[in-house]
């Protein structure tokens, strides 16, 4: 990335509504008492000209069910137009929405929840109430029978055979980018799989004593990195991350730039700089300590290009940074050149303040668009970032390649996505030019020739085409969140 300072523009359209109802609910019937409520809370997370994005959660507060359905009415005309993680239907104003087969089962005190986008004309007021299971939520934690009155059977009740169709799966965040409709085109971790059914490797470890390999797969499927499996092979020597696999099965893998990787004037990352815990279980991070970066040409297989939506995230540090240029994660050129406005989008994570002016002293999550790094919708200081200083800190961008972007962060460990900008692409940006290659670690035009002095840590982060709503973006968070970084 290089300085070119565009003229200020900015403009956004972003509204939020929230309604939460706690209701009775769930009707059941049996010759026993049984307790029934449930809350509902349905958020506006977005909104533009004709149309919005929403996420519902319901919470069960009565006995545990199995297979639900959310009914309600808008108000003005409104139409869902998109829903993930459950399905719909829609006849006139009523809606009715039904369970996923991995979210079909809500325990007591538990929830579950969904997302969707709509149109709306006019006005777009929040609905007035929910019936959950044919039964409206209007209060209170009530039995819906009265308990029996006749003895009890003198033989035993036959028994139930077990279920045969196993237990819902856990979703992990490129489950839930793709059930949002936004799949994964390269997914990137050393710490855990972003898959539920991913088996493979994460990432590739060299030893110095004698240079040779092993890859570092997952403990089970779907779990977290076998640490154990690096302590072994790097015993009494050094070892570096040489590469680090995508586990999107589309091939991009990331290779350190560098001699002996894909060529550069790099080297890789040590591999044991920091250990941690993710879940309880030991695991180790890509620690960036200045002169490391890693890349991946995926223009043909996958990695949207010119205009096409696309969103990302990554796990970083707030602890590990410095304002070298640039500590970016996502879209790049190919050519590992600085070639003009729009040619990358990527998220930058660091304490660099390029067009002057900021307030603070970071780190800031920024937009890397080439020619600049971007605060907001302008090369001004955007008055909304605020420093995200936490250990482990979740980073979002999201571009439409027309005329739109946003840019999110929170604390990996707590917390919702705080959103930093939601808006008008800075001016000279629109149409984006994305070339389709992958960057960690560095900027675009860093490592052929010279070296690269930004610092920073990656845990895990994923780039996906096509532009992801805010219910999405915010069930990767929660999902970041359960994963238990310490």
């Amino acid at each position: 990335m290089r300085l070119r300072q565009p003229r200020h523009r900015r403009s956004a359209l972003i509204a939020a509504a929230t309604l939460v109802l706690v209701g009775a609910a769930l009707t059941q019937t049996g010759a026993s008492a049984a307790a029934a409520g449930c809350q509902v809370t349905y958020s506006v997370s977005s909104q533009w000209q004709g149309g919005f994005g929403a996420n519902v959660t319901i919470t069960n507060l009565g006995d545990a069910v199995n297979g639900w359905r959310l009914t309600w009415n808008f108000a003005a005309g409104q139409t869902v137009t998109q829903l993930w993680n459950g399905s719909y239907t829609q006849a006139g104003s009523e809606l009715t929405v039904t369970n996923a087969p991995y979210n079909a089962s809500i325990p007591t005190n538990g929830s579950t929840s969904f997302g969707f986008n709509g149109s709306w004309t006019g006005s777009n007021p929040v609905p007035a109430s929910f019936a959950l299971n044919g039964t409206t939520c209007t209060g209170g934690v009530d039995p819906t029978t009265p308990p029996p009155t006749t003895p009890p059977p003198t033989t035993p009740p036959p028994t139930t055979p077990s279920p045969t169709t196993p237990p819902p799966t856990t979703t992990l965040p490129c489950d839930i980018y793709t059930a949002g409709g936004t799949p994964c085109v390269a997914a990137h971790s050393t710490t855990r799989a972003l898959y539920a059914s991913y088996n493979g490797s994460l990432y590739q470890v060299r030893r110095s004593s004698d240079n040779s390999t092993r890859n570092i797969g997952v403990l089970s499927t779907g779990g977290r990195a076998n640490s154990a499996t690096q302590d072994s092979f790097c015993a009494n020597t050094t070892c570096v991350i040489t590469v680090i696999y995508d586990q999107s099965g589309r091939g991009n893998n990331l290779g350190y730039q560098g001699a002996g990787g894909i060529g550069g004037a790099v080297q890789p990352a040590v591999a044991t700089r920091e250990s941690l815990t993710v879940g309880g279980n030991k695991v180790y991070s890509l620690y960036i300590n200045g002169n490391s970066s890693y890349w991946r040409d995926g223009h043909l297989t996958g990695v949207p290009t010119g205009a096409a939506p696309e969103g990302m995230y990554m796990v970083t540090s707030g602890t590990h940074v410095n304002s070298g240029c640039c500590f970016d994660y996502g879209n790049s050129e190919t050519t590992r050149r600085a070639d003009g406005r729009g040619t990358m989008d990527a998220i930058y994570f660091g304490t660099s303040c390029w067009f002057g002016g900021c307030s603070g002293s970071g780190p800031w999550v920024q937009a890397d668009l080439e020619w600049g790094l971007f605060p907001g919708g302008s090369s001004s200081w955007n008055p909304n970032q605020r420093a995200f200083t936490s250990k482990f800190v979740t980073a979002t961008l999201k571009n439409n390649g027309t005329t739109r972007f946003a840019i999110k962060g929170s604390n990996s460990q707590s917390g919702n996505l705080y959103t930093l900008w939601d808006g008008s692409l800075p001016s000279g940006y629109n149409p984006m030019r994305k070339q389709g290659a992958i960057i960690l670690g560095s900027g675009g035009d860093c490592c052929i020739d010279n070296s690269n002095q930004s610092v920073g840590t990656f845990y895990e982060g994923a780039m996906v085409a096509g532009y992801p709503s805010d219910a999405t973006e915010n069930a990767v968070q929660a999902n970041i969140v359960a994963a238990g970084y310490r």
